[in-house]
């Protein structure tokens, strides 16, 4: 039987923190699949500043990535609901509330687990594991 694992999230700069992510996500299962946000779900940081066909196109490329797809336009759980995971992963720093998401899983009828992954170790000092901290770094540098 496949264990089926989904991951969701921005994806706008991927950096080695995604990647991490991503990994421990695959890990989690048989299959990964990514969900990657539209701009107009994404209302609690910044919008995304690469189109959502890009984004979705470089997590796609990932290794430890089985599909990556676009998140539905008006309702975040539509793919979900589709895919019919075993599991979702979401990342170590991600704003969702977990016990929101079981909830609306639970009243969906959709029976999966819901795990954190854990946050990535920067591996020298300069290592950026994070969209803002990189854009923070251009603007420092360049603007």
């Amino acid at each position: 039987m496949t264990r089926t694992v989904i991951a969701q999230g921005t994806f706008d700069i991927l950096h080695p923190g995604h990647v991490h992510y991503l990994e421990e996500a695959a890990a989690m299962g048989d299959e990964l699949y990514v969900i990657v946000a539209r701009k107009a779900n994404v209302d609690h940081k910044a919008k995304p500043i690469c189109p959502a066909t890009q984004r979705r196109d470089v997590v796609d490329a990932l290794e430890a990535v089985d599909e990556a797809i676009l998140g539905h336009e008006e309702d975040i759980f539509v793919p979900i609901e589709e895919l019919d995971p075993d599991v979702i992963a979401l990342g170590h720093d991600q704003h969702h509330d977990d016990e929101a998401i079981r909830s609306e899983l639970e009243r969906r009828g959709i029976d999966c687990e819901v795990r954190r992954a854990s946050a990535g170790e920067p591996t020298d000092g300069d290592q950026l594991l994070s969209t803002r901290l990189i854009i923070d770094r251009i603007l420092e540098r360049r603007g």
